[in-house]
């Protein structure tokens, strides 16, 4: 069993700044990529930004020069500096990792949720 945690979402001015945390805790091997996506009201969920264990990331065109991921492997945790916030980034965000976990007939890999944190940006 693997669990997502998540922290640091709340309520900023557009311009803002806010950094979210994931920590991942369990019966986990090893970790390979993480991600944050977003769900605003009334649309689907997307990908914000990606990181893989070896440090390479991804982001979504909208959020590029201004979300920051990173991850500390030893820590199991992921995390997404958010600058320059808009309102347009309203949304609850979660987190998502990749995860192997080892069992007595081998490893085998899962994919994990959190439960989300709202991010309410203000005009």
């Amino acid at each position: 069993q693997v669990q997502l945690v998540e922290s640091g979402g709340g309520l900023v001015q557009a311009g803002g700044s806010l950094r979210l945390s994931c920590a991942a805790s369990g019966s986990i091997f090893r970790i390979n990529a993480m991600g944050w996506y977003r769900q605003a009201p009334g649309k689907q969920r997307e990908l914000v930004a990606a990181i893989t264990s070896g440090g390479n990331t991804n982001y979504a065109d909208s959020v590029k020069g201004r979300f920051t991921i990173s991850r500390d492997n030893a820590k199991n945790t992921v995390y997404l500096q958010m600058n320059s916030l808009k309102p347009e980034d309203t949304a609850v965000y979660y987190c998502k990792a990749e995860v192997v976990v080892a069992g007595v007939y081998g490893s085998k890999g899962y994919s994990y949720w959190g439960q989300g944190t709202q991010v309410t940006v203000s005009s």
